[in-house]
């Protein structure tokens, strides 16, 4: 029996969840703006008092690696850490595009086995960080910083394959990419636990100590307009 600690704050979503075996146990998740180093301790606590589960008992955690916000990633990243130092654990770290990738697979039978996967990530304007994948999670593509336009995943759209987009950046592709199918999926820590409960089985856990997110873009640090003084 494995217990896993998910983590997930890649985007202005802060989820946490513990899976069982590969199955999530309980959930916590908020979507009220940037607020995650205040919330992510305060779910991890909460998860452990509503399933009786004692910090000692957990086997591994796991966390979204990226790509997604600078600061959200540094969050997660930093608690799954802190707990694996703490209890000497192993630190799993999944790549998101992958992971949201996972309730689509699971939980829309409707949509046709042929089916190209595209999960988006908002990167701000009409930006977004992408990834094609078919239909059985496998990666057709690597991850990129798309500005999207009408003629944005051609080479794949243009296979007369249905093209599915989902997550943080779809709704705002879906009138530019017309032809693309959009189904409503969010970043969850929901996502994690069968993939974590993989990884730790193959034994593809992190080197703690020298860990980072995987941010895609340099963290750009601009001068504020406004005068304090």
């Amino acid at each position: 029996m494995s217990l896993i600690l998910a983590i997930e704050t890649g985007t202005d979503i802060c989820s946490v969840g513990i899976a069982k075996d590969g199955e999530l146990l309980s959930l916590r998740e908020s979507d009220e703006g940037r607020d995650h180093a205040r919330k992510v301790g305060v779910f991890v606590d909460e998860l452990l008092r509503e399933t009786g589960i004692v910090p000692d008992d957990l086997d591994a955690v796991a966390v979204g690696k990226g790509p997604g916000s600078y600061t959200g990633l540094r969050i997660g990243v930093s608690m799954a850490k802190g707990v694996c130092y703490g209890r000497n654990i192993p630190l799993i770290g999944l790549p998101t595009l992958k992971v949201q990738c996972v309730p689509v697979l699971l939980y829309h039978d409707e949509l046709p086995e042929d089916a190209l996967l595209c999960p988006m990530i908002d990167a701000r304007r009409m930006e977004v960080y992408a990834q094609v994948f078919d239909a059985e999670g496998r990666p057709q593509s690597e991850v990129s910083a798309e500005v999207v336009d009408a003629g944005s995943f051609a080479a794949f759209r243009g296979q007369g394959r249905p093209f599915v987009i989902f997550g943080s950046g779809a709704r705002k592709c879906a009138g530019i990419l017309s032809d693309a199918v959009c189904v409503e999926v969010t970043p969850s820590a929901r996502g994690l636990a069968r993939l974590a409960q993989q990884a730790l089985d193959e034994g593809r856990t992190e080197d703690i100590a020298y860990f980072e997110p995987f941010y895609l873009k340099d963290f750009v640090v601009t001068t504020s307009r406004k005068k304090l003084f």
